[in-house]
């Protein structure tokens, strides 16, 4: 009997970054070290005679992210506070761009750009990224909510010592943490699309013990530490909450049938595979039509990012 022949099997490309991202591909240290100086003193040449930097020493990452910013963006005079969180700048101008596809659908596949488009951005951190890259990469206007006082006015700093138009960033505080859209969106106004980048964690416990699992695998001695050090920061309020990225997301999709007009889609990241069911579940139950999951790649790490919409007009039924 002659032996069926086995068939090769088809590796799954790995997906990249966006097509209009421009941090695909290695960075070009020379021009990154030309713009922001300050990174010289981080870079070096790895085993595999790379330059590069150490992706386990905060000071490092922060000064890359720095640099990107500089070089790409021309955002000169961007700062965060001491133990804030510092966002891996090429995933993050992902998201945007997979946002931008989604508002093109509804254009003839054609991105929009300029201050008629208008995004809200749900807890914009200290480091303000997405209002300032969006604004920079597609003359978007954004509107900000954050629950942190210090966050807040950092975020508000970043935007004013980068010499932004007036009205192309606003930001307001949230005051009750329990709320998402309650308190800050007027009833009048209206958004293109809301963006969130929601806290991991459910608790300070686990995201200590993720930081420890962290660097024990990648052999730092001091895993053992009560407060290990993140190379990327965070504070409570963005690394953790009540319910963690599912109970984040569950409260959003909540509130977001209550403000179907307010905008033409919902969005949020997602980290964590396992949850996408559980989100799509809920989705349907609050009647969200149109829900799209689009997978984002950016080095090791996947995530996703969940649209959702709802009828904005009343269904007519004729009877004959």
């Amino acid at each position: 009997m002659m032996e069926k022949k086995k068939q090769p099997t088809k590796k799954k490309k790995k997906k990249g970054l966006h097509r209009r991202n421009k941090h695909s591909g290695r960075y070009d240290f020379k021009k990154l070290t030309a713009a922001f100086p300050l990174l010289k003193d981080f870079v070096f040449i790895n085993e595999h005679e790379i330059e590069t930097v150490d992706f386990t020493k905060p000071d490092a990452v922060r000064a890359l992210n720095k640099a990107l910013l500089v070089h790409h963006y021309g955002l000169r005079n961007w700062k965060i506070p001491e133990g804030y969180l510092c966002p891996p700048v090429p995933g993050r101008v992902d998201y945007l761009h997979y946002l931008a596809d989604q508002m093109a659908k509804t254009r003839k596949g054609k991105v929009p750009r300029g201050e008629n488009v208008k995004v809200f951005e749900i807890g914009v951190g200290a480091n303000c990224i997405y209002p300032l890259v969006g604004h920079k990469e597609y003359g978007w206007h954004f509107v900000g909510s954050e629950i942190d006082k210090v966050a807040l006015q950092a975020a508000k700093e970043n935007v004013y010592n980068n010499r932004f138009p007036e009205g192309a960033v606003e930001l307001r505080l949230q005051e009750n943490s329990e709320h998402i859209f309650y308190d800050v969106i007027h009833s009048a106004e209206r958004f293109e699309a809301c963006m969130c980048n929601p806290p991991f964690h459910g608790s300070s416990a686990e995201a200590k013990s993720a930081s420890r699992r962290k660097w024990k695998n990648l052999g730092i001695e001091d895993s053992n530490s009560k407060n290990p050090e993140r190379n990327f920061g965070g504070k409570q309020n963005e690394l953790w909450c009540k319910g963690g990225e599912m109970g984040f997301i569950s409260r959003l999709i909540q509130e977001s049938r209550k403000f179907p007009k307010t905008f033409k889609f919902f969005s949020t990241l997602v980290s964590q595979k396992k949850n996408v069911p559980k989100i799509i579940r809920e989705l349907k139950t609050v009647r969200a039509r149109e829900i799209e999951v689009i997978e984002m790649a950016a080095g090791q790490k996947t995530s996703r990012m969940i649209c959702w919409k709802f009828d904005t007009e009343p269904v007519v039924k004729t009877f004959l």
